[in-house]
C-alpha cells in the first residue's frame, strides 16, 4: 500500500507541474496602449486606448490581440463622435483585431529582442495579411511589447470625405505598448 500511495504522489506532482508549465508559457495583458495619430495638414489628430486584450503563448509564439475602437479617448468630443459614426462605423466594426505569430522571439533572452509579428490584421472589417515588426523585453517575470506600425485608410476601406482631405491623412501611425503578465 506504501508503494501504491508514493505512486500516486508523483502522479499527482507530475500532473500539477505539466498545468504549472503550460499555464506559465501564456500572458496576457496586465496594462497597454494603443495610440493612433494622422498627421495632416490642417490639423493633427491622436486618440489614446488602454482597453486592448490581448494573449500571448511563448513556447509557440501565437498571439491575438483585439482593441474596442469605441474606446480611443480624443482631444475634442466631436473627433470622437465623427471617427465612430463616418469613418470606422462602429456599430457594424466594433473591434480591430491581430491574430499571428511572432518570429524572433526567445523566452532565455535578455534585454530588448527585435520582434515580426505575422498575420491577419482586421479593421473596419477588412482582414489583410501584414508584417508588424516590433520589441519584446523580459522584464521580472513580465513581457513589454512595443512597436510602431503605419496603416493606410484605403487598404481597411475607411473613406475620406472630399471635404476633409486635408484634415485626415491617408495613412495613420499606431502606436502600441503592452506589458503581459503570466496567466
Amino acid at each position: 500500500m506504501l508503494i501504491m500511495d508514493k505512486i500516486r504522489f508523483l502522479l499527482v506532482c507530475s500532473v500539477l507541474f505539466i498545468c504549472h508549465s503550460t499555464q506559465a508559457q501564456k500572458f496576457t495583458v496586465e496594462k497597454s496602449t494603443v495610440i493612433f495619430f494622422s498627421k495632416a495638414t490642417v490639423e493633427d489628430i491622436k486618440a489614446d486606448n488602454t482597453k486592448l486584450a490581448s494573449i500571448f503563448n511563448t513556447s509557440s509564439g501565437e498571439v491575438a490581440f483585439s482593441i474596442p475602437i469605441k474606446d480611443f479617448e480624443f482631444e475634442k468630443a466631436l473627433m470622437k463622435e465623427h471617427f465612430n459614426e463616418k469613418y470606422l462605423e462602429t456599430e457594424k466594426f466594433a473591434k480591430a483585431t491581430f491574430q499571428g505569430k511572432l518570429l524572433g522571439y526567445s523566452a532565455n533572452a535578455t534585454g530588448v529582442q527585435p520582434v515580426s509579428a505575422i498575420g491577419k490584421l482586421t479593421i473596419h472589417g477588412i482582414t489583410k495579411e501584414v508584417t508588424i515588426e516590433g520589441t519584446l523585453e523580459n522584464v521580472d517575470g513580465k513581457i513589454n511589447a512595443k512597436s510602431k506600425f503605419n496603416v493606410k485608410l484605403e487598404d481597411y476601406k475607411i473613406k475620406i470625405p472630399q471635404l476633409l482631405w486635408q484634415n485626415i491623412a491617408e495613412q495613420v501611425e499606431v502606436t502600441i505598448d503592452i506589458t503581459y503578465k503570466p496567466l
